[in-house]
């Protein structure tokens, strides 16, 4: 059929632009607990009930399987460090940043600075195998104390190496130290955490032991959802006991 003089051709698909941000990788195959991984570099705070949350708004929408695990992409990562940018240095509601992905992804330029993806990392922290010498020298914590830490027992090691979490812990309990908080008096905290774990592994346990990929992915997200509900819980109870202090 011909058409009118002044009539206009219907876009073809691929006139159609690929949503923001372009030339990422749309490939879903990260399990929660790794974007967290990755954003937490950033946003140490981020949760996993704020991505679900996120996902709730709209902003991002990870892929399912066929059991209902979530799993994203690269550019979903990168959304979601978008979002949680505009938040944390702008200030922005979250509608506002959802008209504002919403614009990018039908080919407009963002309103402001282009936001600035983020370079992949060499290695990713977790799996950083520390020692006592390297916690040391990234905290500027000295290493008589990193070492004390260990003695005590809040340090903990395996096969010679400090956990992932050591620098962390390490600047938490130099900060705690300049009150007159010693490592002696962490201990009874660290066997608290250990016990908030095992409470969570008695939960998790029997999908930590099917022999499927969709089973161990559950048990992932499963465990970083709890442990983030019973670390809530704990810190309501600080909170609340502090506050009786003032």
């Amino acid at each position: 059929m011909t058409l009118g003089a002044g009539a206009e051709q219907a876009p073809e698909p691929d006139d159609v632009p690929e949503p923001w941000p372009r030339g990422i990788s749309r490939h879903a195959s990260m399990r929660i607990s790794e974007v967290l991984g990755q954003l937490r570099g950033d946003f140490p705070s981020v949760s996993h009930s704020k991505l679900r949350f996120l996902e709730e708004q709209g902003l991002i929408t990870p892929v399912r399987t066929p059991a209902g695990y979530r799993q994203y992409s690269a550019a979903d990562v990168e959304r979601l460090r978008f979002v949680l940018a505009e938040q944390r240095d702008s200030y922005l509601p979250l509608k506002v940043i959802k008209e504002r992905l919403a614009a990018m992804d039908a080919g407009e330029p963002a309103p402001g600075p282009v936001p600035r993806l983020a370079a992949p990392a060499p290695a990713e922290p977790s799996r950083r195998r520390w020692t006592v010498e390297s916690v040391s020298e990234a905290t500027g914590v000295s290493t008589d104390a990193v070492r004390s830490l260990v003695v005590a027992g809040v340090l903990r090691t395996s096969s010679g190496y400090l956990d992932a979490s050591a620098p962390e812990i390490v600047r938490l309990a130099g900060r705690l130290a300049e009150h007159g908080i010693e490592p002696r008096h962490l201990r009874p905290l660290r066997s608290s955490a250990d016990r908030h774990v095992g409470l969570v592994d008695q939960v998790v346990a029997p999908y930590r032991s099917q022999q499927t990929s969709d089973g161990r992915a559950h048990a992932a997200e499963l465990a970083e959802e709890l442990g983030e509900l019973v670390a809530r819980l704990h810190s309501a109870w600080v909170r609340e006991g502090t506050a009786q202090l003032r």
